[in-house]
This record gives structure tokens, sequence and C-alpha cells, in this order.
């Protein structure tokens, strides 16, 4: 590899490690004041550079540097930052996504979700089966279709104290068959 001054002087050879030193040395200062400028990041400013450093020594059998090596510096440098800035934003969106997928899955109901909808329904079926019959009557009335006491009492031909008594009778026993999935039966069943 040999990389030149203008002028097209021979600055170093693979072998030698004191040219490639004074090249880092003269150059890195300025490198990383640039980086900087572009990544606005003191610290990954910096890594660029050393990562452009790197890959001039590893890859020094294979590169040919026919301009400056300041030229060719800043230009390595300019691209490997503009590549970490493009990785970054590659991330950031990537975890956009993922957050609002998880929202997403949260309000539309994932499969753990769906999971545990199946298990409250079919706990409350249960429940209700086990209900006297007058209070899973009125229970259903009530919440299922929506009848106020006045109207089951009339089409049960009962007193609004009886609908009242078999409500809370009903409610009382959901509640103790129902206890694991009480927040989420109080927000169905408004109990």
């Amino acid at each position: 590899m040999e990389l030149q001054y203008p002028g097209n002087t021979s600055l170093l050879e693979k072998e030698d490690t004191l040219t490639f030193e004074q090249a880092f040395k003269s150059h890195f200062k300025g490198l990383h004041a640039y980086a900087c400028t572009i990544l606005k990041d003191d610290v990954m400013a910096e890594e660029m550079v050393q990562n452009v450093f790197c890959k001039l020594w590893e890859k020094s059998g294979e590169i040919k540097i026919k301009q400056s090596i300041a030229g060719y510096l800043y230009r390595a440098v300019y691209h490997e930052s503009i590549n970490y800035l493009r990785h970054q934003k590659v991330k950031a969106n990537h975890q956009a996504h993922t957050q609002y997928q998880m929202s997403n899955n949260r309000d539309t109901g994932n499969t753990s979700g769906k999971v545990t909808m199946r298990e409250l329904e079919e706990k409350l079926d249960k429940a209700l089966r086990e209900l006297p019959e007058k209070c899973r009557t009125v229970f259903q009335l009530s919440r299922f279709e929506e009848l106020k006491y006045q109207e089951i009492a009339d089409r049960l031909d009962i007193s609004i104290k009886t609908v009242e008594n078999q409500m809370g009778k009903a409610l009382r026993l959901l509640r103790l068959n129902l206890v694991d999935f009480l927040p989420l039966l109080l927000i169905l069943l408004h109990l």
C-alpha cells in the first residue's frame, strides 16, 4: 500500500509502522474534529476515526491511494460517519416499529390477550351456570339485555326490591368465582 502526500511522494509501505504512526498522529485531531461536525458526538467521532485507521492498516496491501493521504482519510471518515448515522437511523426506525407493534398488539388483543378473554368467557359461562336460576335470569336481563331494574321486575312479575337482591347475590357469587379476572370483569360488566 502506498499512502502519498500531495505531490505523490510515498508516505508508507505496509511494513513501515513508524510512517503509519506518523500519519495517525498528524491527521487524527483534524479527522476527529471533522467527524464531530458530522456526528455531534465526541466519543463516536473518535471511534469512527479509529475505525478508518484500523481498516487502512488491515487492508494496507489492497489499497492504493493515488491522491493525498489527507483527502483519502477525510473521505473515509466521512463515509464511516455517514454509514454509522444510517445504521442509527435504521435502529431507531426498527425500535419505533417494534414499539408500535407492541402497543398495537396490546390495543387489538395479542395472542395471550385472546387466551385470557377466552378463559374469562369460559369461566363466566361456568359461573353463570352455577348461579341459582332466578339470580342468573336477573343478571342476564340486566347485563346482557341491558334492561333497567323496573323493566326486569315487570317482565318477571317480581318487585324491584327482589331484582336488587337477586342482582346483589349474583354479583357477589360471580366476584367469588371470577376473582382472578375481576379487573377485566369490572370493565366488561360494570360490576
